[in-house]
């Protein structure tokens, strides 16, 4: 019986999947914790992440697998120096320290236009470029030292095959890879550092179906994101799109042509298929709920029973506790309005469902509106990730986005996003092959609960904190 496995190295976590190459039925897996961060300083050793692969491995039974994939948390800056030693810890997507960098890159170029048009998207803190030039501003010592610069998933791929390798799909989170022009955009890399020879600092962009090197007796995929790793998990179709709810949250859909959106709002990334995954991000999503849960000393079950005992109408929550990505305010915390003196336990787990829901469907919005009018994401809304459990979230999204929603069967969508891939580069067959297989694609229907005028009420709470 041929396996493959799939592995999801997340903020939080590592966790493998061994699935079995023919049905798709998953056969053992493993999970081991990450160190604990929290903006605005967010890093990890990248050292940890193997340790953490070693142990969810073993947890997981050390299979023998035909072909292995990583999808790993977008946007992380891993520097390393000659003999592949981390010159300074990670930085990871949600730090905030390189926001001054990111409006100084911005201004080198001269616009957000310019930005988005380069490589389409406009860079935030989340992203590489401006975690290095933050790197180069404030550790001269540490910078002097570097000879590559990878990627998490990068740099789990390296530590399985000893080569220095990265996709497209992850490879168009850095603000130096253009999804556009399918190339780097080392003149962007020249504004931190004129000096510096990128082209042997970068890793080498894998194609799809491109083999990155052996592991043992194991083939090893190219890897990718894992917003572009759970596309894959999901099945996501034409025409779907991807609310995916974890730490952060995701709204994304697959396009057959890259988007360049000004704004912000939507990144324009390629997916790992070949074709492209324009991808909204807030910052903030379950881990909004959790918080708020912990303040009312609850357990899942009876958080989402009091939320959806509330109803419509109460408190309106901007769940922006740790600053956000998606409207772009880094420096931002959570706030509240509509409290009054007879305010329930009910309507303040209600509050941060509603604030969370919002702000994923505001997003849903800004995707709409980079795509244009015809944009042809008039298909289901397919929700995935931890936060997606929650009966409460689910159900609200459900009633205010006035469509079609489902619930992805799978669980881990990233870590069955690279067995997907795995197993398509095994065979060196289309990735549509192996998912519908595999059966990947179908969810259970969500219903909806009425939300009021929440979403009116929440807009004008947005936008009265704008500045």
């Amino acid at each position: 019986m041929p396996l493959v496995a799939g592995i999801d190295s997340s903020t939080q976590s590592t966790k493998v999947e061994v699935r079995d190459v023919e049905s798709g039925r998953i056969v053992a897996g493993g999970r081991s914790a990450h160190p604990t961060v929290t903006p605005p300083c967010s890093e990890q050793d990248p050292q940890s992440w193997w340790h953490a692969f070693e142990s969810a491995w073993d947890r997981a039974g050390r299979h023998e697998v035909t072909a292995i994939s990583v999808g790993g948390q977008q946007h992380g800056m891993v520097a390393l120096d000659g003999d592949d030693a981390p010159v300074h810890p990670a930085k990871l997507w949600n730090d905030t320290e390189s926001d001054s960098d990111a409006g100084w890159l911005i201004a080198q170029l001269g616009s957000a236009q310019a930005w988005a048009a380069a490589v389409g998207s406009v860079p935030g803190a989340a992203f590489t470029i401006t975690k290095l030039s933050w790197l180069h501003r404030t550790h001269p010592d540490a910078w002097r030292r570097i000879a590559r610069v990878l990627l998490p998933h990068d740099y789990l791929t390296h530590r399985l095959t000893g080569a220095y390798t990265t996709d497209r799909g992850d490879a168009s989170g850095t603000g130096y890879w253009s999804a556009i022009d399918e190339d780097y955009r080392l003149d962007l890399l020249s504004i931190i550092d004129a000096e510096r020879d990128w082209a042997s600092t970068v890793p080498t962009v894998l194609g799809p179906m491109d083999i990155a090197g052996e592991w043992g007796s194991s083939v090893v995929a190219p890897g990718s994101g894992d917003n572009m790793a759970a596309a894959l998990g999901v099945g996501l179709r034409p025409g779907d799109v991807m609310i995916s709810i974890g730490t952060s949250g995701t709204v994304s859909t697959v396009s057959p042509t890259p988007t360049s959106d000004p704004t912000g709002a939507v990144a324009g990334f390629a997916d790992a298929t070949g074709r492209f995954l324009p991808l909204v991000c807030t910052s903030n999503a379950a881990k909004v709920l959790d918080a708020v849960r912990d303040l009312l000393d609850v357990d899942h079950d009876t958080f989402d029973r009091l939320a959806l005992d509330a109803g419509p109408g109460g408190p309106v929550l901007l769940p922006y506790f740790d600053g956000e990505r998606t409207p772009y305010r880094p420096a931002a915390t959570g706030s509240i309005t509509g409290l009054r003196t007879d305010v329930t336990r009910e309507q303040f787990a209600r509050a941060a469902v509603d604030g969370v829901a919002c702000g994923l469907l505001d997003g849903l919005d800004a995707l709409g509106a980079a795509l244009g009018g015809d944009s042809g994401i008039d298909g289901r809304i397919v929700l995935v990730g931890g936060g997606a459990r929650s009966a409460a979230l689910r159900s609200v999204i459900a009633g205010l986005a006035d469509r079609d929603v489902i619930l992805a069967e799978i669980d881990e969508a990233v870590a069955t996003g690279a067995a997907v891939q795995a197993a398509a580069v095994s065979e060196q067959v289309d990735h549509g092959v192996i998912q519908q297989r595999w059966g990947l694609g179908d969810g259970a229907a969500v219903d909806g609960v009425d939300g009021g005028d929440v979403r009116e009420r929440y807009a004008d709470f947005r936008d009265s904190t704008a500045g």
